[in-house]
């Protein structure tokens, strides 16, 4: 049965005229160009090999048509936990596991990455669909398609699927915010990464939502994440905020919406339990502890950079990361993102 009861060329069109409207990015595609050909030229683009990843061409019913690549290191033990990683607008599987410095962290503390890839035959631009109503709930299109990836990273790879994490950029990181909304029973934590509130485009343009960014009380933010797997009653995932502040693309207003939205869900205030730095760029980190002490949201603004995943290329002991087009040297996030997770030394 076709995804959404909708024939191929039906989805295929409906697709592509709200593309035309509001797909994210789609300005953006020219400027993905420009920076493309400079980071050809780039020597530091090229600073290592490509991550070799493997393709999974069947993993589910797949009713948000997305492609699936896993990357296993041989450090992964019996039972390893599962991140899954979300590219921006524009960019690909391959890119992302180059740049980002998730693998060299799976290589570190052994734990397998999976790297969800949209089409250019579900959005022009290779935007995860964050905006269309079909993909962002529980049990449809491709945040369906997203959560079997995880259970197939557990029967095919042998990943504890009771310790799956999810981050993303951009759309990848507004797609983060639904996976943690849509199925908070399969992800443990997630890491938005210059992202979005979860359901910010109903009643509001996706440019809107991108900038300036829309106010909504943290009350009101909660019961979207609420609807977004109704009746659901378990406990919801931490997570960790991550944005510039000088992104121009996706607003840090929107960071803060993200914060309200959370600790709503939480059952917290708007006010950090904890403040400091981190990191060789003094990023800002806010803390919102749970009733435990552990940081059930946390939000790290990162000094001086527009709109991309933060990266710190080198080999020290906070560093990952290859600079690139929306890969920003700066700090190495993925670092941090995995002592977030709970991953570092798994």
């Amino acid at each position: 049965m076709q995804a959404h009861g909708m024939p191929p060329e039906t989805k295929r069109r409906a697709r592509h005229a709200i593309d035309r409207r509001f797909g994210l990015f789609g300005l953006l595609a020219i400027a993905a160009a420009l920076a493309a050909v400079a980071t050809l030229v780039s020597p530091s683009s090229h600073a290592s090999a490509a991550v070799s990843l493997e393709k999974v061409s069947n993993f589910g019913s797949n009713p948000g048509a997305l492609n699936m690549y896993v990357y296993k290191p041989s450090s992964a033990p019996e039972k390893a936990p599962v991140v899954v990683a979300l590219h921006g607008c524009t960019q690909d599987a391959q890119g992302y596991a180059d740049h980002s410095g998730l693998p060299e962290m799976a290589d570190k503390h052994g734990f397998i990455v999976v790297f969800g890839e949209q089409t250019s035959s579900n959005n022009l631009n290779k935007c995860f669909n964050w905006f269309q109503s079909a993909d962002i709930k529980h049990g449809q299109g491709e945040a369906a398609s997203i959560a079997q990836m995880v259970e197939h990273a557990g029967s095919a790879y042998g990943a504890d699927t009771g310790k799956a994490y999810v981050t993303g950029l951009s759309a990848g990181g507004a797609m983060t915010s639904v996976m943690l909304a849509a199925y908070p029973d399969v992800f443990k934590a997630g890491a938005v990464v210059a992202g979005l509130p979860y359901d910010c485009s109903t009643g509001s343009s996706p440019y809107t939502c991108m900038s300036p960014g829309v106010d909504k009380t943290p009350d009101e933010w909660a019961q979207r994440v609420h609807d977004g797997y109704p009746g659901y009653s378990g406990t919801y995932p931490r997570i960790a905020i991550w944005h510039g502040d000088n992104d121009t693309t996706v607003v840090p207003k929107n960071a803060d919406e993200l914060r309200d939205q959370w600790t709503a869900v939480h059952g917290l205030g708007q006010t950090p339990d904890k403040t400091g730095s981190i990191g060789p760029n003094g990023t800002k980190q806010e803390q919102y502890l749970a009733g435990d002490g552990s940081v059930a949201v946390e939000v790290d603004k990162v000094p001086g950079i527009n709109h991309g995943t933060p990266v710190d290329p080198g080999s020290g002991e906070q560093q990952c990361g290859q600079a690139g087009a929306y890969f920003l040297d700066s700090i190495c996030s993925s670092h941090f993102i995995t002592d977030f997770f709970g991953l570092q030394g798994s």
